[in-house]
């Protein structure tokens, strides 16, 4: 039996991870990590780290298991938060999440556990490891998704190594939430009811443009409008050079008409339609462009707008993440697979193509809100291949 170290959230889901573990016979110690500890920006109702802690003791104490505390904020705030203000303020949309599992669950956290002597580290994903060996014997790591589809948390470990899947347990990966929150009750676990975290890793539920007001400014600038006739639309669906059909619209003032004024565009992303303030439509507005550098934010009116929709996108060379080297693309390469964009979105058929350029993601069907930052991770079956983010 291994020493194990869970990441004991407060949630229910660590909670119950920790549960099997110690049922499977090993030595469990669960860690509770201190990441934040600022309350900007959070909505009214919104449990605290100190109200996580709490939780996270009552459950090492009725499973009768250690509980270290770790504060790994100022970690925290250099590899995720000062991430996540720098891609606001470029004009690209962050994937806190996903940089907050690579950086701080499966690197400080990490190293934090083996400094306790652990052999493995538990988390409460859903999701799934799968360890084999090659022709040559050497042991690789898949990393596949959750057993129930509507809890699926793949995606967020997109950007995970082989070094790290090393270590990593998912003991709920195989389980239902239904069947989680079922354990939770049967042993009288403190989170059995207890409601899932929600909004931003380890700092929760905020109004963004007040959070990001603790760096970024207010700024008041100006909103366009662009017809769904403009004409370079027409231009693009008959584009046959990649770059070409991946490269990021370029709106200027002079494209279409002003409509509305707004605090900022840094505070604003693709695809989105409220905190706009623009009525008086027979469809709703909806964000298809920020220019951060004149302080602009392009709108299209209604949902099929075509400034919403791209069909191929681009990730830069350097920023190509394979889960397994082994599975790397070259130059030149094309593959099939199934991808997603956001967290939760059904997958999508689609086609890699990996040029000196770097990685293109050719979709069958055009997706909706793609913007520049956001993470693609690609699948093959219920493996998660690789993943990047789409390129500005």
């Amino acid at each position: 039996m291994a020493r194990v170290v869970v990441g004991l959230s407060g949630g229910v889901d660590s909670s119950v991870a920790a549960y099997l573990l110690k049922e499977q016979g090993h030595t469990v110690i669960g860690l509770f990590m201190i990441n934040w500890h600022d309350t900007a920006g959070k909505l009214e109702g919104e449990c605290t780290w100190q109200d996580d802690r709490i939780f996270a003791e009552m459950v090492a104490k009725k499973l009768d298991i250690e509980l270290h505390v770790v504060d790994l904020s100022d970690e925290y705030r250099r590899r995720v938060v000062d991430y996540m203000f720098d891609e606001y303020a470029c004009g690209r949309t962050p994937n806190p999440d996903v940089m907050c599992n690579r950086e701080i669950k499966f690197d400080a956290f990490l190293k934090e556990a083996l400094r306790l002597g652990a052999d493995y580290v538990a988390t409460g994903h859903y999701c799934r490891k799968e360890e084999f060996r090659d022709g040559e014997g050497r042991v690789h790591y898949r990393l596949l998704a959750g057993c129930d589809q509507n809890k699926d948390q793949s995606y967020f470990l997109c950007q995970l190594t082989q070094e790290q899947l090393r270590y990593a347990l998912f003991p709920v990966g195989e389980l239902l939430k239904s069947d989680v929150r079922r354990i939770a009750a049967e042993q009288k676990l403190a989170t059995a009811r207890r409601k899932d975290s929600q909004g931003i890793c380890f700092v929760g539920k905020v109004d963004l443009p007040v959070f990001l007001q603790q760096r970024l400014a207010a700024r008041r600038g100006n909103v366009h409008e662009i017809r769904a006739d403009w004409p370079k639309y027409a231009a693009e669906c008959d584009a046959a050079d990649l770059s070409a059909r991946a490269e990021p619209r370029r709106y200027t003032v002079r494209d279409g008409k002003k409509v509305g004024e707004h605090n900022g565009a840094h505070f604003y992303t693709v695809g989105q339609r409220k905190g706009l303030g623009i009525g008086g439509r027979r469809e709703s507005l909806f964000v298809i462009a920020t220019d951060t550098d004149e302080n602009v934010i392009y709108v299209g009116e209604g949902d099929s707008h075509p400034g919403l929709y791209r069909s191929v996108l681009r990730i830069e060379p350097q920023q190509v993440h394979f889960v397994d080297p082994a599975d790397a693309m070259k130059p030149g390469d094309e593959r099939r697979c199934m991808a997603r964009i956001r967290y939760r979105q059904p997958l999508q058929q689609v086609t890699l193509a990996m040029r000196d350029e770097g990685l293109y993601a050719i979709f069958d069907n055009p997706q909706r809100g793609a913007a520049a930052g956001q993470f693609i991770a690609w699948y093959e079956g219920d493996a998660l291949k690789g993943s990047g983010p789409v390129a500005r």
